[in-house]
């Protein structure tokens, strides 16, 4: 015992004077053994979930998938360091890996392709919410311990023919042991990977590696591709020969908002008080998202093909339904007030709330969603002629719900005002959540009296939320778990409509059919060809099936 103990205090000594050498592949080596054994609990906990850990089997299991995490990583480093890569390689996975497991491990989340896009697309007032002082730890752990005995090691040197054979060899034996891995266990691992796909996006740092880079990917494509036009033939239907007055459709874009805590929709209390009693407010009880995630799902709900036909590449880099409207004659105007519009509005007119008209809602920089109502009525207040206005909020943007509401609608206490949630209760994280959705109601029922006020349109609302949220229930805290194994919490969202007096009449709509049509299942799909639908817009890209007013206009 004396020994081994004697060996490790000489080696942390060596260690702490710089006289550690170690040739390259054994730093790797040595790199990969960390991730496995500290960053990858995650992905073991799930795919040895449901297996008896009393058996040698599962112990096997175990193993083999050890020996396959630690083969890959050594495989995808050693494709890449050199003798001047090395440590400066490192030093970023080492740093990178521990935002990831932090916050993998804090929140459930899964470092996909759709994450990654969030992560990069998140401004400095998001990011700030989620830097809270848990993660100082995970650093010093995952980052701080691995950086110091990092800076400690010397590299061996060695001629570049020695180099390149010792490489070599070094590679093909870690791909001999993953083979082998594979080969003792195949029948378990194949079954676990093709019935849990999306768990390879916890094998962590490969997985934000791999996301970075359909990213990067994607985003060349996109840099390169002129936006495939969407409806170049859009005319004004019939109709707008007989209008008298000129048309505004008002869409309030909402953020993270959830079916299951939506008072219209049945929830227990009460979250909707204000649309609740205005009247003629339609609610939609069933209506799925396409995705799980802003980034997703905002070029997805203006798109003509949406989930049923979803093919990321082909939806971000073509026209939205905005620049359908517009051809047709409408004013268009997206009003941020979140972290942008993920390119849905680029080429049609976009602004953000102004401080000035709205100071009391706009303190520190960050206005909350009240001064959309600010911006809604200078809006329709200067445009004489149609106008098709896109109102995005901040909405229930987590961690920090607390922050989503004046404190006058703090009124399911005590909330959660910490942004690291798992410090909180769980009843405090739902009362901020639902603090958050009780100020959406009063910001989408001001949005309604300020139309029904104006008599110079007729005018139309619409509100749907991007996506759901996950309040601590299995575990869950957030959104952007991959689709397929999301909970409906992340994937049913509220949704109403309004319509002022003149509006039916003047497009012949029955909004008591509308009304009826509310109660069966809808999506985001259905949104764009609906808008086209209302507003008698014609295209060759407009699906009537798809569009669920159409039944409820007479022709």
């Amino acid at each position: 015992m004396r020994r081994p103990l004697a060996a490790l205090i000489s080696f942390a000594q060596r260690l702490a004077a710089g006289q550690v050498v170690l040739s390259i592949e054994s730093v790797l080596l040595l790199a990969s053994l960390f991730f496995a054994l500290f960053c990858n609990t995650m992905f073991l906990s799930g795919m040895l979930a449901g297996y008896d850990m009393a058996r040698p089997a599962s112990w096997l299991l175990g193993a083999s998938l050890f020996v396959v995490l630690v083969a890959v990583h050594f495989v995808l480093l050693g494709l890449v360091a050199t003798r001047w890569t090395t440590k400066p390689l490192l030093a970023v996975l080492f740093v990178a890996t521990a935002f990831a497991v932090h916050f993998m491990t804090r929140y459930k989340v899964y470092l996909d392709t759709a994450m990654l896009r969030n992560v990069l697309a998140t401004d400095v007032r998001e990011a700030r919410d989620l830097m809270t002082w848990s993660l100082i730890p995970q650093l010093l752990l995952f980052a701080g311990i691995p950086l110091w005995v990092l800076s400690r090691v010397r590299l061996q040197q060695r001629a570049i023919g020695r180099a390149l054979l010792v490489r070599t060899g070094s590679l093909l034996l870690a791909l001999l042991l993953a083979g082998g891995a594979v080969f003792a266990n195949f029948q378990d691992l194949a079954s676990l990977m093709r019935n849990n796909r999306e768990l390879r996006f916890l094998v962590t740092p490969a997985n934000y590696l791999y996301s970075l880079s359909q990213v990067a990917r994607s985003q060349a494509k996109e840099a390169d591709k002129v936006r495939e036009p969407v409806g170049t033939d859009a005319v004004p239907g019939a109709s707008w020969h007989e209008r008298k007055k000129p048309v505004v459709m008002v869409m309030v874009l909402g953020e993270t908002a959830r079916a299951a805590n939506w008072g219209l929709s049945g929830y227990a209390r009460q979250t909707t008080p204000e649309l609740a009693a205005e009247a003629g407010i339609i609610n939609f009880a069933d209506v799925t998202s396409c995705g799980t995630d802003t980034e997703t799902s905002l070029p997805c709900i203006f798109s003509p093909w949406g989930r049923r036909d979803y093919q990321e590449t082909r939806i971000r880099s073509s026209e939205s339904v905005l620049d359908v409207v517009a051809r047709a004659g409408f004013r268009v105007v997206w009003v941020d007030n979140q972290s942008g519009c993920k390119g849905v509005c680029n080429g049609v007119e976009s602004t953000r709330p102004d401080p000035a008209k709205s100071p009391a809602l706009c303190a520190g920089g960050e206005c909350q969603d009240g001064a959309l109502v600010e911006s809604l009525k200078q809006l329709v207040g200067e445009t004489p002629g149609n106008l098709m206005i896109v109102l995005h909020q901040m909405g229930n943007h987590g961690p920090a719900y607390f922050k989503r509401y004046p404190d006058e609608f703090k009124q399911f206490t005590p909330a959660c005002e910490d942004p690291d949630l798992p410090k909180c209760t769980g009843d405090s994280i739902v009362n901020a959540y639902d603090n958050a959705i009780r100020y959406t109601d009063h910001v989408v029922a001001s949005l309604v009296r300020t139309l029904r006020d104006h008599a110079g349109h007729d005018s139309a609302l619409l509100y749907v939320s991007d996506h759901g949220e996950s309040l601590g229930e299995k575990g869950l805290f957030l959104h952007g778990v991959p689709y397929k194994i999301a909970p409906d919490v992340q994937t049913k969202v509220p949704m109403v409509m309004w319509f002022s007096t003149g509006f039916p009449a003047s497009f012949k709509l029955d909004d008591g059919c509308v009304g009826k049509v509310a109660a069966t299942p809808l999506s985001h799909d259905n949104i764009f060809h609906t808008l086209l639908g209302l507003l008698d817009v014609k295209t060759s890209v407009y699906a009537r099936e798809m569009d669920f007013s159409a039944k409820c206009r007479k022709p």
